[in-house]
């Protein structure tokens, strides 16, 4: 019989609401920084704000997705999770910035960067 705690899996509502707030948290934080310090003018933040939208909406997506494929098939959670993300870059880069009307550096690098930072957390809520 194993001695140490092993927490309970999350019930799927409340995973996706925890993963959800922390990703939003690291999101605003980093859209803020980055609007602050490295894209000050009107432009570059409208971009960055767009960018950080589109990462939440399709965090949250992939997150699901993950989360009801995870239990059975773990590889294959990760890369349609992996796959999704990596269309919305293409798609934003290759018709969503330009219908908008955005700035393209600003806007796919602070996109790149929202998946990077939440695709951190992650796996803390996969549990």
């Amino acid at each position: 019989m194993p001695t140490g705690s092993v927490a309970p899996p999350m019930g799927m509502g409340r995973a996706v609401l925890g993963f959800t707030a922390a990703q939003g948290t690291i999101i605003v934080v980093a859209m803020l920084v980055m609007q602050r310090f490295v894209w000050t003018d009107a432009a570059g933040a409208d971009a960055v704000r767009a960018s950080a939208w589109l990462a939440f909406i399709v965090q949250s997506f992939t997150f699901v997705i993950a989360r009801l494929v995870a239990r059975q098939q773990v590889i294959a959670g990760w890369g349609l999770g992996v796959i999704l993300r990596f269309a919305s870059v293409a798609f934003w880069a290759l018709l969503g910035i330009k219908a908008l009307g955005l700035v393209s550096g600003p806007a796919l690098i602070s996109l790149v960067l929202f998946y990077f930072v939440s695709t951190l957390v992650e796996p803390l809520f996969l549990n």
